[in-house]
């Protein structure tokens, strides 16, 4: 595995771990200014914004889908691979997220 693409795994990851963390935290902000609960909202948030967390840490999806197509018609499989670990990093730093959020709120995160 090249060191250009190990780096943009890890960065992935965090990335992915930033938008949930992030997010949440920002949202409960407003959450707390608007009257309502601040933790209980979080979770929902976290909740809500896995799916997006792994579309920004993968930069996109037209560079994927791309890479899948790469893959498929060129007979490329190193390309959708990568792509695939690149998704498979992207959700253990949503996962991570969520776990250090439910540790923070101390509720279970559906």
């Amino acid at each position: 595995m090249e060191e250009r693409f190990l780096s943009s795994m890890i960065q992935c990851y965090f990335i992915a771990l930033g938008v949930v963390i992030g997010g949440a935290f920002i949202g409960s902000i407003g959450a707390f200014a608007t009257g309502e609960p601040p933790m209980t909202l979080m979770g929902r948030i976290a909740k809500s914004l896995r799916i997006w967390a792994i579309v920004a840490a993968i930069g996109g999806t037209f560079d994927a889908i791309s890479n899948f197509e790469k893959g498929i018609f060129e007979g490329s499989t190193i390309d959708m691979i990568k792509q695939i670990l690149l998704i498979i990093t992207a959700m253990g730093g949503v996962q991570t997220a969520l776990l250090v959020i439910e540790w923070l709120i101390q509720e279970e995160i559906d």
